[in-house]
């Protein structure tokens, strides 16, 4: 069961610039392994932008927002096929439980310019 969409896009420049004018955008916004995660890819601009788009998506699929979530609660990782994945730790994690939300579901394409991400959150019960 489908309990909540959210879907996000970002200028990939405007990632590059906050990146390049704030020596702690990433440590701010990313979990120590999302970073991790990006060195591993080269670092490259577009990886980030849809890893930010990504959880701006997963908190609309959860339906607040970022009220009283903290971006780091919201983790965006890869499986070992490269698939994304949604970790959800603190807040975040306690409101899709609230929600009965079990999963949420990411996808993120981008191109030179712009990151788009979606994201769907689910219930294995059935109402």
């Amino acid at each position: 069961m489908i309990k909540g969409i959210g879907i996000d896009i970002v200028e990939v420049g405007r990632i590059k610039k906050a990146i390049e004018k704030n020596d702690r955008f990433l440590s701010r916004l990313f979990t120590d392994c999302e970073i991790s995660l990006y060195i591993s890819k080269g670092s490259k601009f577009t990886t980030i932008a849809g890893s930010f788009a990504s959880k701006e998506a997963v908190s609309k699929a959860l339906g607040t927002g970022f009220r009283n979530i903290k971006w780091k609660d919201i983790e965006i990782l890869n499986d070992k096929m490269g698939k994304p994945y949604v970790k959800l730790h603190n807040n975040a994690k306690d409101i899709a439980y609230s929600q009965d939300i079990s999963e949420i579901l990411i996808t993120i394409s981008h191109t030179r310019y712009n990151a788009v991400a979606q994201a769907i959150a689910t219930s294995t019960r059935i109402d």
